[in-house]
């Protein structure tokens, strides 16, 4: 009843395209969310009641239910609206594009209020309109505010990746159910998938650290 390195070693190909998988839903989550989340942010902000309120009801409701029932919507219900047939790769980045970019929206929001009034009244005082003083002024001292919470929400949706699973999406978490399967061990591929996991968020850790601290000498 030892450990058994044979069916880690025997998985160890599905693995890998697991692992390849979850880095691209990853990254397909972050890169989306991300725009996604700077427009909703900044629908959230405007000072219309009316035009405001649909991005408030976004970010309330992606963020008030659960990762696990929205991918379940999106798979079951959404994708075979527009497709005519469901596609869990499409559903997992769709459900955590979405899902990241309400939380996104709320870090830029807070970003870009943290920053004073004044500048904004300088900008315009300067001649510019309100978009180039928000491209120009206001977001590139806002976004360095933003790398922490940014980066723990990407850390999160790496994490939550793993919830493609239920759809049979073939990350990292759906081989290592499977190994558990046929082999009825739990030892084996679930600490497999939690030492990848932690490679991956420690790698982006890292990467995020390092690009605050060369941000914040500048």
């Amino acid at each position: 009843m030892g450990f058994r390195f044979d069916i880690i070693l025997e998985y160890a190909p599905l693995i890998l395209k697991g692992t390849m998988l979850t880095i691209g839903l990853s990254l397909a989550g972050i890169l989306i969310g991300t725009i996604l989340g700077l427009f909703v942010g900044l629908g959230k902000m405007m000072k219309n009641r009316f035009l405001a309120m649909p991005f408030d009801w976004y970010i309330t409701f992606f963020r008030g239910t659960p990762l696990f029932v929205q991918i379940l919507l999106i798979h079951f219900g959404v994708v075979p609206f527009f497709l005519g047939e469901t596609h869990a790769i499409t559903a997992a980045i769709t459900a955590l594009s979405l899902n990241a970019a309400a939380y996104i929206a709320e870090i830029f929001r807070a970003g870009i209020q943290s920053i004073e009034k004044g500048q904004m009244e300088a900008a315009r005082s300067l001649g510019m309109n309100h978009v180039q003083a928000m491209r120009y002024i206001i977001l590139p001292q806002s976004f360095k505010r933003m790398i922490p919470p940014l980066g723990n929400e990407f850390v999160v949706l790496i994490k939550e990746s793993s919830l493609a699973a239920i759809i049979a999406a073939p990350e990292i978490m759906y081989w290592g159910r499977a190994m558990a399967g046929q082999y009825y061990k739990v030892w084996e591929p679930y600490l497999t998938v939690a030492v990848i996991y932690l490679v991956l968020t420690l790698s982006l850790t890292f990467v995020l650290n390092r690009l605050e601290r060369r941000l914040t000498t500048e």
